[in-house]
């Protein structure tokens, strides 16, 4: 029986679908990430949230890191004039950059793990 992540991904079609399973394959079986749906949208964790699955209106799917901000810099990650959140959209399974990703996974889990998330809208309301 599939859980409501897995009904989720299965709800698209061809290379959407196909994304989405390779990246959620590696995140919780190869990098043991959890998974929760969260926004409607599958979210990976650790400590706290690491990366979303985003599918997008014109067939791609955007793999988003929560804390882009805080890692070094890297041309794959986009901000899409957004400042915490940044991401990379794929179009095709075989386009995944496999180990440009790893590493910015591999960063984003160090970062979970060493640096505890502070929410900034909760460092605003104390000011």
């Amino acid at each position: 029986m599939m859980n409501e992540l897995e009904n989720f991904i299965y709800q698209y079609e061809n290379e959407q679908r196909s994304i989405m399973l390779y990246l959620h394959n590696l995140f919780t079986d190869e990098l043991g990430l959890f998974e929760k749906m969260r926004f409607k949208i599958p979210f990976y964790f650790q400590k706290s949230w690491i990366c979303y699955l985003n599918p997008l209106k014109n067939e791609g799917i955007e793999c988003c890191f929560l804390r882009a901000n805080e890692l070094a810099k890297n041309d794959l990650l986009d901000f899409k004039e957004r400042k915490q959140v940044a991401g990379i959209t794929i179009y095709k399974v075989k386009e995944i950059p496999e180990t440009e990703l790893k590493i910015i996974l591999q960063e984003a889990i160090l970062l979970d793990e060493q640096v505890p998330y502070q929410s900034k809208r909760t460092a605003k309301k104390q000011k």
